[in-house]
């Protein structure tokens, strides 16, 4: 997962909740009860009626949707077809699961659902795709050698790292760092800085934290092509020639379930 391009998106959210006089990433304390009950309160904490607070940044109030239903567009074959690329004796073959990943989307109703139907079978197949490259179709559940490497960032002093725990790579996007693990804790529900484990131990949580991540950090961009979510998600380790096998085999994974969910890809596919 992304290194300082998650650092420059996490900073420019401090700095848009700083001009709105609120802590990023707390919905409850950036908004309150300040938005009129017609208004939608947006992740960065303003309130408002437009596309940009209602739509996909739309954290409380009338948030919008276009009602189409994810279980039709990620049927069982679909998921499955995913899962089953996996060897028998991968741990995540019973860590994973559809009805989890559906369950984890109670708590994100814009989760794929923003523009038209195309778009949301675009931004399925771009969200899989990604797992499916992170995880090895759903092979592993924690990053490979992860444990020895230190993702802590001391800087973020708002969430202290617990010395006896790692903020490695952890679940369907391989969560890391330990700004993400206290952000994405705080925002669903668990002890992100002295528990990042439970991202391994529990599905639905697991779930519940790549789509945070998602909707945090890449669903913003997917207007912008593929290639723009490569970036969000690992730009600064594999974009601009850095890892051009790791981005094609991002691309193809893209390009086969576009094809399976019957969409074109549309837009720039390479960062």
């Amino acid at each position: 997962m992304a290194t300082l391009t998650m650092k420059k998106t996490l900073i420019a959210i401090m700095i848009a909740g700083i001009l709105a006089g609120a802590v990023p990433g707390k919905v409850e304390a950036q908004c309150g009860n300040s938005c009129s009950p017609t208004e939608c309160c947006s992740r960065f904490g303003f309130c408002g009626t437009s596309a940009d607070h209602c739509g996909v940044n739309c954290r409380g109030g009338p948030c919008v949707n276009n009602g189409v239903n994810i279980a039709d567009i990620v049927t069982p074959e679909f998921f499955n077809g995913i899962l089953n690329q996996a060897a028998g004796t991968c741990v995540g073959r019973n860590f994973y699961s559809r009805q989890k990943f559906l369950d984890a989307l109670n708590s994100f109703t814009q989760f794929a659902r923003i523009g038209s139907v195309e778009d949301s079978r675009r931004e399925i197949a771009a969200f899989f795709a990604h797992v499916s490259h992170e995880t090895g179709s759903f092979c592993f559940i924690e990053e490979d050698g992860g444990a020895s490497k230190d993702y802590c960032d001391e800087k973020r002093t708002e969430y202290p790292c617990n010395p006896s725990k790692g903020y490695y790579g952890r679940g369907p996007l391989q969560l890391t760092w330990n700004y993400n693990y206290g952000q994405a804790g705080s925002d669903i529900g668990f002890d992100g800085l002295n528990a990042p484990e439970t991202v391994a131990n529990d599905p639905l949580i697991a779930f519940k934290a790549a789509v945070w991540y998602w909707m945090n950090n890449v669903a913003g961009v997917m207007n912008q092509g593929f290639g723009a979510t490569i970036r969000a998600i690992n730009g600064d380790l594999e974009c601009d020639g850095k890892e051009p096998e790791k981005v094609q085999n991002r691309i193809n994974l893209f390009n086969n379930f576009c094809s399976q969910l019957g969409v074109a890809p549309g837009g720039n596919l390479s960062c």
